[in-house]
């Protein structure tokens, strides 16, 4: 342990407080990759994260390519609603990094498509559900990853 929760350009600071607060909960890593949708300093990121902030491990990367010059050799898992292989099949080890998209719009196709075969996706069992909120998504990932663990 403990697992790493990167969010590639989160736009949505009430779920990256959220999700914050579960990667502490967790004993995870937060890697959080610019450009984000809020200032890091958002009174909205806070509220969510209560005052658990502060003692969140935190990592900020100015870019993509700034977080795979630094962890490009690591256990690097993708979770989009376009995977074809379901979350439970994920190998799930220590010091993985589950890498999730935006909320607008997911991974960026350059990521998908250069890594289908770690390419993982949450059932939805409803035609009328295009994808889960981002917040539960991690929530999902994470605490099936600390069961298998």
């Amino acid at each position: 342990m403990p697992f790493n929760i990167v969010l590639i350009e989160p736009e949505i600071p009430n779920n990256t407080g959220n999700i914050g607060r579960l990667a502490l909960a967790s004993g995870s890593n937060l890697h959080l990759v610019k450009p984000f949708g809020f200032e890091i300093d958002d009174k909205r990121l806070k509220r969510a994260g209560l005052d658990y902030w502060p003692h969140i491990s935190l990592y900020i990367y100015d870019s993509i390519e700034d977080f795979y010059k630094k962890h490009n050799n690591k256990n690097l898992v993708y979770l989009s609603s376009h995977g074809t292989k379901d979350h439970w099949s994920i190998e799930y080890e220590d010091d993985m990094f589950f890498v999730f998209g935006k909320e607008s719009v997911g991974l960026p196709d350059s990521i998908t498509k250069n890594n289908i075969d770690k390419l993982y996706r949450i059932p939805l069992y409803s035609p009328h559900v295009r994808s889960l909120n981002l917040a539960n998504a991690v929530s999902i990932t994470v605490y099936e990853g600390l069961k298998h663990i």
